[in-house]
Formats: structure tokens, sequence, C-alpha cells
């Protein structure tokens, strides 16, 4: 997963998109003011034994009233890594991004197994995306 980030976020910071700001936060510690505060969101989680991490799960319980309304129409982008399977995260992940309106900048990258160098430059290529629709 580690790999996973550090390619979304390069591809996030590129110099080819010029005007967006990264920022990091873990999933147990983001809150909905950095929601609210963010344009758009890039999301990374293993899939748990057929579900997103209890950490990303987490995430949304506490920001999801708060941010119904405010966040609607904002870009997104997921990255799911699994050792057997990731169809269950991605089905959640979707279900509750969709109950937020927001919007899927891209398909999401999923891994099963181990990362290779084609996953990663998927991962930077759906930072660059998510980006990119920020600024245009």
């Amino acid at each position: 997963m580690q790999a996973m980030l550090e390619a979304v976020l390069a591809g996030a910071g590129t110099d080819e998109v010029e005007g967006v700001e990264v920022v990091t936060r873990p999933a147990l510690t983001a809150s909905a003011v950095d929601v609210l505060s963010a344009d758009g969101y890039l999301l990374g989680t293993p899939a748990n034994i057929g579900y997103m991490s209890g950490a990303l799960k987490h995430f949304f319980d506490g920001i999801y009233y708060p941010c119904l309304d405010a966040t609607q129409r904002r870009h997104y982008g997921l990255y799911v890594h699994g050792n057997n399977d990731t169809g269950g995260a991605v089905r959640a992940v979707e279900a509750i991004t969709t109950g937020l309106r927001w919007h899927r900048a891209r398909p999401p990258v999923t891994v099963v197994g181990e990362v290779g160098p084609q996953d990663l430059e998927a991962c930077w290529e759906l930072g660059a995306t998510v980006a990119a629709e920020l600024v245009s």
C-alpha cells in the first residue's frame, strides 16, 4: 500500500498540473473539517475480509452527514490493494461516495497480489487525473 500511496501522491503533485496543493491525512485522524476544506479526494484502502479497511469505514462514518450537502459533485479517486479480492471494498466505497454524490474521476485502481510497475503507473495516473479535474 505504501508504494501505491507514494505513486498516487506523485501523480497528484505533478508539475504538469499547477495550482493543486496535496495534503495527506490518515483515515483515522481525517475529519469533516479536512473534507470540507478540500476540493477533491484520493482514497486508498486495503481490502480486508472482502471490505474496505476499518479505518476508512471510520472516516466515512465521521464525515458522511456533516459533509453530505457541502461536498456534492467533488471529484475523488480510489485505489485498493488486496491479497485475494478487491470487489467488496470497491463496492462499499462506491456505495458511500454515491450517497455523498461525489464524482469518480476515473475507475478505481485495484491490485490483487503483488504490486507491479504497471500498477504504480496506474496509481500515478489516478493522482494526476484527480488533480487535473480540480483545475479544469
